[in-house]
């Protein structure tokens, strides 16, 4: 079982969320102007999320590492996030905050795992 990318309409444009096979928010993209580039958002973390690096913002002196990325950081609240970058240093995707580290980490291998997951969009978009 695998879980899915949800494309819908927002109001200022078009938005994805992947979901886990339990149906939980794993990470949530930018708003898209189109269908098309909300779907080549999709497509770019297909490509990137199974082998980019992993740069922990959160260690002192960390590395830095090249695109594609996950990105580990604090946000303001103390709680732990992540965010995938392309090759070109955009940001595909971005998670909801994590109360430890260990779980944002954790939330990143399920991004891997389902990077490759089917699209379900609403009627409305088709």
């Amino acid at each position: 079982m695998t879980g899915k990318y949800v494309v819908r309409k927002v109001p200022t444009g078009i938005r994805f969320n992947l979901l886990a096979t339990n149906g939980q928010v794993i990470a949530t993209s930018e708003t898209y102007a189109t269908r098309t580039a909300c779907l080549g958002g999709i497509a770019s973390i297909r490509r990137v999320a199974p082998d980019a690096a992993l740069e922990d913002q959160c260690v002192p002196g960390f590395s830095i590492c090249r695109h594609p990325k996950f990105e580990v950081y604090r946000d303001r609240s103390g709680q732990f996030r992540f965010r995938l970058k392309a090759r070109n240093g955009e940001i595909i995707a971005a998670s909801e905050g994590y109360t430890t580290k260990a779980n944002c980490l954790k939330g990143i291998a399920s991004l891997r795992r389902n990077a490759n997951s089917p699209i379900e969009e609403e009627k409305s978009l088709k």
